[in-house]
């Protein structure tokens, strides 16, 4: 037997040594049902693999990162893994899914280095929901490091589909003001359907794989890296991460992520399991930054009313906005917004006798802003208030001392890095002025009600409105209301604008119940929630659901999961103190049953509110019985509250 010499099996090991591990790597949750395991291929990349209840649900897929100066996918040197860490957060949301939450995960850190020596950790963190990781690049912190692309893959098994929303075209739409997040979502269709698609597909994104439910999204976006979104590739069911169009910047800055060191990534988190964990599933927001305000006693979460919904642009008048004040005090809402063109239409002098008009109602308002420079065309106005930091300070300070309470902020130009970085630089100066912040015409905003709970919500959402321009979109909202509490709202404020209980003012049709309607201001989340009705749309209303509404609390401590399918029926019950909620909606061309155990929720009696004889009327009756078995009418629902 031939002797090899010493000084060649370091060289053959230095050199393997540099795109291979001798075994994967295993993260696990902490209950052993999610198990993750990284390896270097091969061929010299870095892949994951997931597994949930020894089944796969996420196939060999890339991750590593390209840096303008370094390659640190192809070929990367493993240099050491971490132990096993325990973490644990317990955090408080004021408003979403639940008022108090406790994460648990598991973390492990692999080390890499790439071209140029340039060190890359992946830091992997899996709960008993999720699994997420992010990337980490360290060094000299004067170096500046420009990330070109992601290699970050999902690979999903052949036999998987998915619920998938288009995302927009830069610089398309009315008044170039896409991407907006406003599309439809392609319900259930198998990966293999799913083209390759360059322009991307918008988070989160829904896919079920043989029992499994998988969410993907990203958390924790902060000023120094752009907003990503899935592409679909040429193989089916392979999705990658990708950046944005780089037209979705502010005139003249950057789109990709830049940064001295160190630089993060967001977190790219998937949660799985049932549709029942998807439901309740905080992973949105677990991953997020904690809050950063110092004081955070003017977030005040609430509902309002708002007339540009029913009356539009015409309307933003100063004897308008007096009768939605009103409406506001007559309901016990906390708000009134008056949208666009008040500084022209009203002024600043009038709005502020309308807030003191307001304030003596228990009443305050939020004022609407255009976020636009020239990066699209838009001319709503108040325009160009918001575009430095002295502009915004000197427009804050003067309506927070007229006594307005929040902003909603309009018409934004798309997830360029320094797009993200405007979002950000507004939140902290709104909450300097202690005012409170609505996007729209905006991005997915990946957790930050976590991070500003100062940012009640954020439309990216094709909302109500969409109903009440074309007779498509209210052809489909029943089908689209039901896939949005398993993607769109699945861990983010959503401000759909729901709740329309009389009729649509404009040329189409609603076609879903009242009680349907009804059972969206239970079933959607929004730290501020918007109701699409008018005065005289209120005022035909029974007594007894008004009632409702004026009770229906802003904020929730509990969800359960009771029963559905993304795009056919939705069932949710929401708590808040000791009262239970339970809100339904179907989307089917047939009736849908269910059965509700009170017991489960300790309690025997309810009131439920159904459909009647039409879309228009309702049937509210009085339940005492442990188990109460239910119907939803096509295109109808019900809201059930447990006394």
């Amino acid at each position: 037997m031939k002797r090899i010499p010493l000084i060649l099996v370091i060289v053959f090991l230095s050199l393997t040594q540099g795109f291979s591990q001798s075994a994967p790597i295993l993260i696990s949750s902490p209950d052993k049902k999610i198990q993750v395991a990284v390896s270097t291929a091969g061929e010299g990349t870095i892949q994951y693999t997931v597994k949930y209840n020894n089944t796969v649900v996420i196939a060999a897929s890339a991750l590593g990162l390209r840096l303008a100066d370094a390659d640190i996918s192809g070929h990367p040197r493993f240099v050491s893994a971490s132990d096993a860490r325990l973490i644990k957060d317990d955090y408080r949301m004021s408003y979403g899914k639940k008022s108090g939450v406790s994460y648990v995960a598991n973390q492990r850190i692999l080390n890499y280095t790439g071209e140029n020596g340039q060190a890359m950790a992946i830091v992997f963190q899996v709960s008993n929901d999720a699994v997420a990781f992010r990337y980490q690049l360290t060094g000299k912190a004067a170096t500046i490091k420009t990330v070109a692309a992601e290699s970050t893959a999902f690979n999903f098994p052949r036999e998987t589909t998915s619920w998938l929303q288009p995302m927009q075209v830069a610089k398309s739409g009315w008044e170039s003001s896409n991407p907006a997040y406003e599309e439809h979502y392609n319900p259930e269709v198998p990966v293999d359907s799913v083209r390759e698609n360059k322009t991307g597909w918008v988070y989160p994104a829904l896919f079920k794989t043989g029992n499994n439910w998988v969410l993907i999204t990203e958390a924790g976006l902060d000023s120094g890296y752009c907003a990503t979104r899935l592409l679909s590739t040429s193989t089916p069911g392979n999705f990658t991460v990708g950046f944005p169009d780089p037209r979705e910047v502010i005139t003249g800055q950057g789109f990709l992520p830049q940064s001295i060191l160190p630089l993060s990534s967001p977190w790219r988190v998937i949660t799985l399991g049932s549709l029942e964990t998807i439901i309740s599933s905080t992973a949105g927001t677990d991953l997020a930054r904690p809050s950063v305000l110092r004081n955070a006693a003017f977030v005040k979460p609430g509902k309002a009313a708002w007339s540009w919904i029913s009356s539009k642009d015409d309307f933003i008048t100063y004897d308008e906005q007096i009768r939605y004040i009103d409406l506001a005090a007559d309901m016990k809402w906390q708000y009134c917004l008056i949208d666009a063109a008040w500084d022209q239409k009203i002024g600043y002098e009038e709005i502020k006798k309308l807030a003191d008009y307001a304030r003596a109602k228990n009443v305050s308002l939020w004022l609407w802003y255009n976020s636009s420079g020239d990066w699209n065309t838009v001319k709503y106005t108040p325009k160009n208030k918001l575009l430095t930091h002295e502009s915004r300070m000197k427009e804050f300070d003067r309506i927070r001392k007229m006594g307005i309470k929040g902003v909603k902020i309009d018409f934004f130009a798309g997830d360029g890095r320094s797009v993200i970085k405007y979002y950000m630089d507004i939140l902290h100066d709104a909450a300097a002025n202690e005012l409170m912040v609505n996007f729209h015409g905006a991005t997915l905003p990946r957790g930050w009600a976590r991070t500003y709970p100062q940012l009640l919500t954020v439309e990216a959402v094709r909302g109500f409105e969409n109903v009440t321009f074309n007779q498509a979109d209210a052809d489909q909202e029943a089908q689209f209301c039901t896939i949005l509490p398993f993607v769109r709202n699945a861990f983010d404020p959503m401000d759909y604008t729901p709740v329309n209980l009389y009729k649509v003012y404009s040329n189409t049709i609603r076609k879903t119940s009242n009680a349907f309607q009804l059972a969206l201001s239970v079933l959607f989340l929004s730290g501020v929630q918007h109701y699409a009705e008018s005065p005289e749309g209120m005022s035909k209303v029974d007594d007894r659901v008004k009632n409702v509404l004026r009770e229906l609390p802003s904020s929730w401590d509990e969800v359960k999961f009771l029963d559905g399918y993304p795009g056919k029926y939705v069932v949710l019950a929401r708590r808040s103190g000791s009262r239970w909620y339970i809100a339904g909606i179907n989307a089917q061309s047939s009736a849908q049953k269910i059965s509700v155990n009170l017991s489960a929720f300790g309690k025997k009696k309810a009131t439920l509110i159904t459909d009647g004889k039409d879309a228009f009327s309702y049937q509210i009756e009085n339940i005492n019985t442990e188990m109460a078995g239910l119907e939803m009418k096509a295109s109808g629902g019900l809201l059930m509250v447990l006394e």
